[in-house]
């Protein structure tokens, strides 16, 4: 199958896509975490997974369009790389937005080059997509000088490979009593950290994990940023995970589509191949339009990012997250369709893509919500709830 992408990409882009796709194709699809794992290795050895980030530190010095184009090309080969959204998308950003110096040397040069590789956790098991709801607290420990940070947090991914986990807790605000959101980072193997593992129908590489903070003691450098910037530093960082969610679903849907492809062009079942017949090329045909069209509102979220309009960056993002997990679900399950029962089995590796585009509808923020934003933010229609 052939794109038109170069129409809205620059001549960077392309050979920084056409770069990827030679890696993906080298690799293939993996199944096993050491497959993973020499995928990510031989990716940050190339640079490819810090070129959002600073050039001063390591990274890339592009922004979220060269990154989600990396995870798109990867996904399409077979080999997705899940840490990407959360590691260098989510927290590298925050961090190079919004930590200091000396956090950004300690943090950004291993998460550019993938020696180092950072959790997110936001979501808690009592507060679902109501981040105003988050728990999680932080408080002056009045003792020895720092931070106490007391919580739980549900589905963080890779917890278990990450050096440590950027928490989205909340601290009181001294002047009205109020919790806002603050960032911390949070090492493994602090006192009071803990981790159970969550036992997950999905086939992935990077597991997810239950999280709790029992008066864990941080410094004082463990907050990111500003103490009183609030919302403005967690968008940093939500905004970024919604267009590489969106980058991961399309990658993911286009590997399936190409599957079902190949498929439809070589099984012959009467006289022609079984791609011939319009019951069977149309609705192919059709994924591809609605995969093309998720990718550009993915292109045009990471071009307001890049140029700093967060507003306009959150409303595309939220859209292109949309789009990218409705067109991945249903590309899969088109393919699935294609292969009959060949396409239940490990052989052809499309089954285990059911479960996992699913992902795409419900994380980091389900369909709903972001119908209930396009609605109240967009349209200016009234909320209910």
């Amino acid at each position: 199958m052939t794109t038109q992408s170069v129409v809205v990409e620059t001549e960077e882009q392309s050979a920084l896509r056409a770069a990827v796709a030679a890696l993906g194709a080298r690799h293939g699809r993996t199944r096993e975490p050491e497959q993973r794992d020499a995928v990510w290795a031989e990716a940050g050895k190339l640079g490819f997974l810090g070129v959002n980030l600073p050039e001063e530190y390591g990274g890339g010095g592009a922004g979220m369009a060269e990154l989600s184009l990396v995870l798109e090309e990867l996904g399409a080969a077979g080999c997705p790389l899940l840490m990407m959204i959360v590691s260098p998308a989510i927290c590298g950003t925050v961090i190079a937005r919004f930590g200091t110096e000396e956090q950004k040397a300690r943090w950004l040069p291993g998460l550019a080059d993938g020696s180092r590789t950072m959790a997110f956790g936001i979501t808690e098991p009592d507060a679902g997509s109501n981040s105003h709801r988050i728990t999680t607290t932080a408080r002056r420990d009045p003792d020895g000088g720092g931070w106490l940070l007391t919580g739980r947090k549900v589905f963080v991914s890779g917890v278990d490979i990450a050096e440590s986990t950027l928490v989205v807790g909340r601290t009181e605000d001294s002047r009205t009593g109020r919790l806002k959101p603050c960032l911390f980072v949070v090492p493994r193997d602090a006192a009071g950290f803990h981790r159970r593992a969550i036992d997950m129908e999905l086939r992935a590489h990077e597991r997810q994990f239950e999280l709790s903070f029992d008066d864990v003691r941080l410094p004082d450098d463990a907050l990111v940023g500003d103490e009183d910037a609030g919302l403005l530093q967690l968008f940093a960082g939500l905004n970024p995970e919604r267009i590489m969610t969106a980058a991961f679903a399309v990658g993911m849907g286009r590997h399936a589509l190409d599957r079902a492809v190949r498929y439809a062009k070589e099984r012959q079942v009467w006289r022609t191949p079984i791609g011939a017949h319009q019951a069977i090329a149309h609705p192919l045909a059709q994924s591809h339009i609605e995969l093309e069209l998720a990718r550009l509102m993915m292109q045009k979220a990471a071009r307001l990012y890049d140029t700093g309009d967060d507003l306009g960056a959150g409303e595309a993002a939220n859209m292109a997250k949309y789009a990218a997990g409705e067109a991945c679900v249903r590309a899969v399950d088109q393919a699935v369709h294609t292969l009959g029962g060949n396409g239940l089995t490990r052989e052809f590796g499309l089954a285990e893509l059911i479960t996992a585009s699913r992902v795409a509808r419900i994380a980091p923020v389900s369909r709903e919500m972001i119908l209930n934003y396009v609605s109240h933010q967009t349209l200016g229609l009234p909320k209910s709830y």
